[in-house]
């Protein structure tokens, strides 16, 4: 009995695994399929003029080996096949999904790569022009566009477009949620969000501007709108008191937002003198009244009071949220006309800032790049960071800072390789991958030391990196 039994068992775990091979399938964590490549650390890397004939590509490296072909093949190498795009600038890394978005600044593309394939299958239509800035939702159902040239925010709505006008907008921010969505003016102190309207208020609002309420900006089609943009801080709202308040005297040249763990709260990044303005700071937005697809549409936010912030001694213009701490990045302007780059810790617990801790320089108001590693490390990348105060005073200077947050404390400011374009985190190998002057670079997260990088360098100019492995979404550094 006890030879049979065995006998049955193994037949049976042999039935198991020819019916697994059958399936052509391994996986190897969180039900992800092996790809083609077979690659189990995969750095992509999004790079711009590629070749005489190809303006752009998508070249897929080896994070574990740090190397651009196959182990122990040279001539093997991997790409995202199908892509297409011109001069792609930006990747928003969405690994939880197996997939990425890249937009090409060269043709306006917005192009999904299915990681699991590792493919592509053309760009996503219904953006306008070029856009400056771009997200699309984890769930694929909405793209939100700023075109600046255009002067127009698009909602792509399950590929509906919706145009509507927003003189100078410039930026865009989504949260992780896909429900949720702020834009900003360049040179104002207004921030605005799109809403999807019901039934009865497309009804409301069709007979044109006059018939909407004194917080849209824009609402389309006009005739029988589907969407409105309006005014994050309503003309018409009024403290506890009664008394009305400006819209502009809440916001301060506005950049970009972030948002709570929990989705209840947006912090909205005032850039202030960094961009032309008064004072940086965060203002803390509720979520609620501008989730869009939950027909708000009175414009009213918030509905009574007026929105809190927090002053920032060291300049808004990027952060990260880890937990209950947030880390802002900025530049502050110095009485010698030059800035400097700093961080600011701030406790979401009390929502109190601590002081200015001083980092790589950077230009002012540009997006910088930020990204948490592993052995408590914060990587900040910065553009033109020879055009601040440390390389004008002849101070060590570069474009990449490696910050110990358990330390609370800069551990080193990387020699300057050129502007810091993109980092990847590549999560428990204690590597960072970044795209530096042009190239690809990779550093250890333990002493911030930088590796021999002979075998990841590329043809082309590579401008950012997204790790396709990576445990969560969170592991990006555009959002």
């Amino acid at each position: 009995m006890k030879k049979s039994s065995l006998w049955l068992s193994a037949l049976g775990a042999l039935g198991i695994a020819v019916a697994l091979a059958g399936c052509g399938k391994t996986f190897y964590f969180a039900g992800r399929v092996l790809p083609p490549s077979g690659l189990r650390n995969r750095v992509m890397v999004a790079i711009q003029n590629a070749s005489v004939a190809t303006r752009g590509s998508l070249e897929i490296l080896d994070g574990y080996y740090d190397i651009r072909y196959k182990f122990n093949d040279p001539n093997t190498t991997f790409s995202i096949s199908g892509y297409s795009g011109a001069l792609p600038i930006t990747i928003q890394n969405m690994p939880e999904e197996q997939s990425g978005a890249i937009y090409g600044s060269g043709d306006g593309s917005l192009v999904l790569a299915d990681y699991e394939k590792e493919s592509s299958s053309g760009s996503q239509k219904g953006l306008t022009g070029l856009s400056s800035s771009v997200f699309i939702t984890r769930n694929k159902a909405f793209m939100i566009a700023a075109s600046q040239a255009s002067h127009v925010l698009t909602v792509v709505d399950n590929g509906a477009p919706y145009v509507l006008n927003l003189p100078g907008v410039y930026r865009v921010s989504v949260n992780p949620g896909g429900s949720a969505a702020l834009a900003f003016v360049q040179n104002s102190n207004y921030a605005y969000y799109p809403v999807k309207l019901n039934t009865s208020q497309t009804l409301s609002y069709s007979g044109g501007p006059s018939t909407w309420p004194k917080a849209a900006m824009d609402c389309e089609p006009q005739n029988a709108p589907g969407w409105c943009l309006f005014q994050a801080q309503s003309p018409d709202a009024v403290d506890s008191t009664g008394t009305s308040y400006g819209a502009p005297l809440v916001f301060d040249r506005p950049v970009k937002a972030v948002f709570s763990n929990d989705g209840g709260t947006a912090y909205v990044l005032n850039c202030g003198a960094e961009c032309g303005g008064t004072a940086s700071s965060i203002s803390l937005l509720p979520v609620g009244p501008i989730i869009f697809t939950q027909n708000q549409g009175s414009g009213k936010l918030p509905s009574t009071g007026a929105i809190p912030s927090i002053a920032i001694p060291g300049g808004a213009s990027n952060a990260l949220i880890a937990s209950s701490t947030m880390y802002i990045v900025g530049q502050q302007l110095l009485s010698d006309g030059l800035f400097t780059g700093n961080l600011t810790v701030v406790n979401l617990s009390n929502n109190t800032a601590g002081s200015a801790i001083s980092i790589s320089d950077g230009a002012p108001g540009a997006m910088s790049r930020i990204i948490q590693a592993d052995d408590n490390t914060l990587w900040i990348g910065m553009t033109k960071c020879t055009n601040g105060e440390r390389y004008a005073k002849g101070q060590s200077y570069g474009c990449l800072t490696v910050f110990d947050t358990s330390a609370g404390a800069v551990k080193m400011i990387e020699p300057y390789q050129g502007d810091a374009t993109g980092i990847a985190a590549v999560e428990t190998l204690h590597k960072v991958y970044v795209a530096e002057g042009g190239q690809v670079y990779v550093y250890t997260t333990t002493d911030g030391r930088a590796l021999n990088n002979q075998y990841v360098t590329v043809t082309g100019t590579a401008w950012d990196v997204a790790y396709m492995d990576a445990n969560s979404d969170a592991n990006n550094t555009v959002y």
